[in-house]
């Protein structure tokens, strides 16, 4: 993913040194910029929300994964395939998370609870971290 497509779907965005942004989160009502938005030299972009926002929260309210913090893999210069960005444990560890979430919000629906606005927010982006998962896999 370019940085320009992320940037495009912020808000108040600052450039604020050498690969350094700075924007309003998007993923709560920023007054003021918090999001601190970083190119690396090997392309890798990364996020850090100093109202303490999740990365995943961020991306999500602009539509991305975290796939697209990463350059597109290809080969190296000797023709081998590109380490991917995360190892399977990390995307276990996150799934598992996410299982959990699920399970809970099922857990009050078989108790006969209702699913809030906010339920059903979270469930969505579960579903979300899933299809992420099941891209990096497919990687």
């Amino acid at each position: 993913m370019s940085l320009d497509i992320l940037l495009s779907r912020l808000d108040g965005v600052r450039h604020t040194g050498q690969g350094q942004w700075i924007a309003k989160c998007p993923a709560h009502a920023d007054r003021k910029a918090s999001l601190a938005i970083r190119e690396l030299d090997d392309g890798r972009i990364l996020l850090h929300d100093f109202a303490g926002c999740a990365t995943a929260d961020v991306l999500a309210a602009v539509d991305l994964t975290f796939s697209d913090l990463f350059p597109e893999r290809g080969l190296d210069a000797h023709h081998h395939p590109v380490r991917r960005p995360f190892n399977a444990r990390d995307v276990l560890r996150c799934l598992a998370y996410e299982v959990l979430v699920v399970l809970q919000i099922a857990n009050l629906l078989l108790r006969g609870g209702a699913l809030t606005e906010s339920d059903h927010a979270r469930l969505l982006l579960a579903a979300r971290r899933f299809q992420s998962a099941e891209g990096i896999a497919n990687e």
